[in-house]
C-alpha cells in the first residue's frame, strides 16, 4: 500500500502552466500600437491598391518583414527624408542606407532586393526588343540602373542589325566626376558580340546630366574609332538626378 500511494504521490502528471500576475496577464493582451497599424495599411493596400498609399507608406509596408517588431514609419519617412524619392532610396548604395536610424543589414538588403528586382523588370522590356522604337523604355531602365549612384558609370547597349539588344554591360566604373573610357575596348566588344551598332550610355552623380566637352570628344572619338569597321554609334545618353541628355538630340555628335 505505502508503494502504491508513493507510486502515485511521484508520478509524472499533466504540466500546467503556472498561473501569470493578472497585470500581466492583461498586459500580454494588448497589442503594440504598430501592430494595429499595419492590419490597417495592409487592408488599404488590398481593397485600394497602392494609389491610396503615399510614399512613405509604401516604403512602411515594405520594411514590415525587415523590421518585424518595431514601427517602421519613422525609418520610413527618414529615409525619403534623407533621399528625397522613392526612386532614390532605392538607388541608395547599401552602405548610405544603413546610416538611417532604425535602417539595419537585413533592412538595407531587402530594399536593394527590390531596387534590383526593378531594374530586372526594366531590362527584360527591351531585351531583345527594337531599341529605337523602344526608347522611353530604355531611358526608364537607365535611369533606374545609374541616375542614383554616387560614382560614374560608362555603360554600352549593344544591338544587332536590326537595333535590338543584344547586351547590356557596363564597362566602367569611375569616381565621382569622371570615368575613363578606352575605344578601341568599346570596339573590340563590339566586335566580340557581332554588335552592328551601339548606345553609349553614362551618368553625372551631380545631377546635372549636361555633356562636358570631354564627354564630347570622347565620343567622337569612339564614332571615328568605329566607322571603318561598321559599327554605328546611334547616341550617347547622359543620365542625371534632374533629367538626361541626348547627345544626339543636342547635334553634338
Amino acid at each position: 500500500m505505502m508503494k502504491e500511494d508513493q507510486g502515485g504521490f511521484f508520478a509524472e502528471g499533466p504540466l500546467r502552466p503556472a498561473p501569470e500576475p493578472a497585470g500581466k496577464a492583461a498586459k500580454s493582451r494588448v497589442k503594440k500600437h504598430y501592430e494595429g497599424h499595419r492590419e490597417r495599411l495592409r487592408a488599404r493596400f488590398d481593397e485600394a491598391g497602392a494609389d491610396a498609399l503615399a510614399d512613405y507608406e509604401l516604403l512602411e509596408m515594405l520594411l514590415f518583414r525587415s523590421i518585424p517588431r518595431a514601427d517602421t514609419k519613422g525609418p520610413a519617412k527618414e529615409l525619403l527624408s534623407r533621399f528625397g524619392s522613392i526612386g532614390e532610396v532605392l538607388g541608395a548604395p547599401e552602405h548610405r542606407l544603413r546610416e538611417v536610424p532604425g535602417i539595419g543589414e537585413t533592412a538595407a538588403r531587402d530594399i536593394k532586393l527590390v531596387a534590383a528586382l526593378t531594374q530586372r523588370m526594366l531590362r527584360a522590356q527591351v531585351q531583345g526588343r527594337h531599341v529605337l522604337s523602344s526608347w522611353t523604355r530604355v531611358l526608364d531602365y537607365c535611369r533606374a540602373v545609374m541616375a542614383y549612384e554616387d560614382r560614374e558609370q560608362f555603360r554600352i547597349l549593344f544591338l544587332d542589325k536590326k537595333n535590338a539588344l543584344i547586351r547590356d554591360e557596363c564597362q566602367q566604373v569611375g569616381t565621382v566626376d569622371h570615368t575613363p573610357v578606352y575605344p578601341r575596348e568599346v570596339v573590340r566588344r563590339a566586335l566580340e558580340l557581332s554588335a552592328c551598332a551601339i548606345i553609349l550610355v553614362h551618368n553625372h552623380p551631380s545631377g546635372d546630366p549636361a555633356p562636358s566637352r570631354a564627354d564630347i570628344e570622347m565620343t567622337k572619338t569612339i564614332i571615328a574609332t568605329a566607322e571603318p569597321l561598321g559599327i554605328v554609334v546611334h547616341d550617347h545618353i547622359i543620365i542625371g538626378k534632374n533629367g538626361h541628355v541626348s547627345m544626339k538630340g543636342m547635334r553634338l555628335i
